[in-house]
């Protein structure tokens, strides 16, 4: 097969975003308004869609709606979630449903919206390199246009002046289930593919969810609802030291303001690295009210008498994991504080076990000398969400949910994305197309360096305030 050349326009670009996932979109979204700035995104699958393995009817994002593309950085924006709701006339339904939370599914259906109608998104566009040309001053980003069937139609080039990653994460699975994963006619799937896979999963004899998380309960539940009384045959497990609740109290949710990713990102990296381990109950915790609905689903089935044929067990870690003649799966498991193994015989497993920064390796491979990177060997990041570069390289790389070393639990947090965004357009500017607030938290995160208030006229630029009015 000809592959036709490479198409390379004529004038470079303001902007290139890599990835449309719910934060480039938000970008996307907030940069529409703005005449001076000519940015295009790309994104190797065909459509906008948000995890839609885990679209469980019911289940919900673990943000309010305000937490949408656009509204906390401009709430009079064209692409908010209540404009959304007006242009599909359900404004009155929406206001007498009172609902805070919304629903995964419309949430991503509200998404895909705004994709359909936000200009400058290429969709079907896989980028294949990035470069820094010194001569031109200019990244070369080189893309595949996919056909229909995914395959190869035609090879581009475009010259930008900035980038913004914002390629997200891909489902982990733990090197011990990788095998059994990976197998054919296995019923092991990850979490990001469970309704892909439900029905199956659903006739299966006995089900284990391993993963102790937000998807983890909610594959359970799911399971459970649509088993029969007293032959569920329902085993959930998970490393945490108990199913524990996510982080929600008032004072507990300020970790996810600008004002705490400020402070984050002004530690020392082995600090950084302490908290980010350390914090894993404020966004990998489960939602209350999802634990409520799992009991009460629980409880309901002992009413007649009898216990639910189901085995909830927190702080187990599953150490290897084989295939039983051709149809049954054997978990060998060790409980943390006890000490203690045992095998586990089961017919089908979902991995409700997370998610990881894909590897951005080989997409910047042409950015590698360039690149300047902590002790741990990853990109450093400063506080505009800028990738630290040689200072020869007269362009910028922003990142988009890849900098949770240098910004914290707010990194993959929804709720940061306008104001993340905003962040980004006003420095890529140079100007103040969307006024952010100087402070955004009753918690003041330290003694001193967070003390300081960042100018919103000037992104580069901080003020330090008056100390006991002197």
């Amino acid at each position: 097969m000809t592959i036709p050349p490479r198409h390379e326009p004529e004038a470079p670009r303001d902007l290139v975003g890599i990835g449309i996932g719910p934060f480039n979109l938000s970008l996307a979204a907030l940069a529409h308004p703005l005449p001076e700035l000519d940015a295009v995104f790309y994104e190797q699958r065909p459509g906008f869609d948000w995890h839609p393995g885990l679209l469980i009817d019911g289940a919900r994002i673990q943000v309010p709606f305000l937490a949408d593309l656009v509204t906390l950085a401009d709430p009079a924006s064209p692409w908010s979630f209540l404009n959304y709701l007006r242009a599909r006339d359900r404004l009155f339904p929406f206001y007498f449903a009172e609902r805070f939370h919304i629903q995964r599914a419309e949430y991503d259906a509200y998404c895909r919206w705004v994709s359909q109608n936000v200009p400058g998104l290429r969709f079907s566009h896989q980028v294949d390199s990035v470069r820094w040309n010194p001569e031109r001053a200019l990244f070369e980003v080189d893309f595949t246009q996919l056909d229909t069937d995914g395959e190869t139609e035609t090879l581009g080039r475009t010259h930008t002046r900035n980038i913004v990653l914002g390629v997200g994460t891909a489902p982990h699975v733990p090197d011990p289930l990788k095998p059994l994963v990976e197998a054919p006619g296995v019923p092991v799937v990850h979490a990001a593919d469970y309704l892909d896979h439900r029905d199956t999963i659903l006739a299966a004899g006995h089900v284990t969810v391993v993963g102790s998380g937000q998807s983890g309960a909610e594959v359970f539940l799911d399971l459970l609802r649509h088993r029969p009384a007293g032959h569920e045959r329902l085993h959930w497990i998970g490393r945490t030291e108990s199913f524990a609740p996510m982080e929600y109290s008032k004072l507990g949710l300020e970790h996810f303001t600008p004002d705490y990713t400020r402070y984050f990102h002004a530690l020392d990296q082995p600090t950084r690295d302490r908290l980010v381990a350390s914090q894993w109950q404020l966004h990998k915790g489960i939602d209350a009210d999802t634990m409520a609905d799992i009991h009460d689903e629980l409880y309901q089935r002992t009413l007649h008498g009898g216990w639910p044929d189901t085995v909830l067990t927190p702080g187990v870690h599953v150490r290897t994991a084989g295939r039983i003649a051709t149809s049954k799966i054997e978990l060998h498991l060790e409980h943390v504080q006890q000490g203690t193994r045992s095998r586990l015989t089961t017919d089908a497993v979902v991995l409700a076990t997370g998610y990881r920064e894909r590897p951005l390796g080989q997409l910047l491979a042409g950015l590698d000398p360039y690149l300047r990177r902590d002790s741990g060997e990853r990109p450093r990041v400063d506080e505009h969400f800028r990738m630290v570069l040689d200072p020869s390289v007269t362009g910028t790389v922003y990142v988009q949910n890849a900098e949770l070393h240098t910004h914290g639990v707010g990194a993959p947090d929804l709720g940061l994305a306008a104001w993340r965004s905003a962040t980004i357009l006003n420095t890529l500017t140079g100007k103040d197309p969307y006024p952010l607030p100087a402070r955004t938290a009753f918690t003041t995160f330290g003694l001193d360096r967070q003390a300081q208030v960042p100018d919103t006229r000037r992104p580069d630029m901080i003020l330090t305030p008056l100390v006991d009015g002197r």
